[in-house]
């Protein structure tokens, strides 16, 4: 593992996070693929990379137990003795208007979405900081930057990921630690397959470029933000979007 990078991307069973894993791991990194109950998505995920004649392993954890977030990193520090890459890409939604929002529905979103990136971020800040390098991409969405009817939780939630990135990358750039977020726009994952058409239509129209974007758009956007490329990057928000908020 020496000559070889180690890169940790949560929520990689499926949609975006395995898109990412699946490129780390073309660009010749070490994948650790974490999930939380997607123990057969995570192991497909690994089996994928294996076939690419790359190395990958599946862990289970979940990013809101910060005690989880310990003992995992623990345990990857331990066994692989680094970690190069952090990709915060868990998350979850719990759609409604306010009006109709249960208080735990937006707890829940946050807690996952946001504090989750919080744990794995303070778990890996350290090892980083000793290491004097490091990448930490975050996954917030368009949302975070524009809003959306409907997404109260999950909006304050990637908002909140964008302060997290701009405030972290302020305290660990001395030690040469990059924090990026990626907003990616409406992408095609399990997530947007069940909207309606008319609704996909909708949204399709307000995007310039006329289309969904793909997950390999958003995994081509962390690789560049995980490499060499970018190392005097920190502190910005990166939005693959096809043009919807600029």
């Amino acid at each position: 593992m020496e000559d070889r990078k180690v890169a940790l991307v949560t929520g990689a069973g499926r949609g975006i996070g395995k898109a990412i894993a699946l490129k780390l791991a073309a660009e010749g990194m070490f994948v650790i693929v974490n999930y939380n109950g997607s123990a057969q998505a995570a192991a497909d995920t690994v089996k994928e990379i294996e076939e690419m004649g790359q190395s990958a392993v599946a862990m289970q954890c979940d990013v809101s137990d910060f005690a989880a977030c310990e003992s995992l990193f623990k345990e990857v520090i331990g066994t692989y003795g680094r970690l190069d890459v952090l990709v915060n890409n868990a998350g979850i939604t719990r759609d409604n208007l306010i009006l109709k929002m249960k208080e735990e529905d937006f707890d829940e979103v946050i807690r996952v979405n946001l504090k989750g990136a919080f744990n794995t971020t303070k778990c890996v800040a350290r090892q980083m900081v000793k290491q004097r390098g490091g990448r930490i991409i975050n996954i917030s969405s368009v949302v975070g930057v524009m809003g959306n009817a409907g997404q109260a939780n999950y909006a304050a939630a990637k908002a909140g990921i964008i302060g997290l990135t701009k405030t972290m990358a302020r305290e660990l750039a001395s030690r040469h630690v990059t924090v990026n977020a990626i907003a990616p726009g409406f992408i095609e994952t399990s997530m947007t397959e069940k909207l309606p058409e008319q609704i996909r239509e909708s949204y399709q129209g307000q995007i310039p470029m006329g289309a969904f974007g793909k997950p390999e758009d958003v995994a081509n956007a962390a690789a560049f933000l995980a490499s060499e490329n970018a190392g005097y990057i920190t502190g910005q928000v990166l939005c693959v979007d096809g043009g919807m908020c600029m």
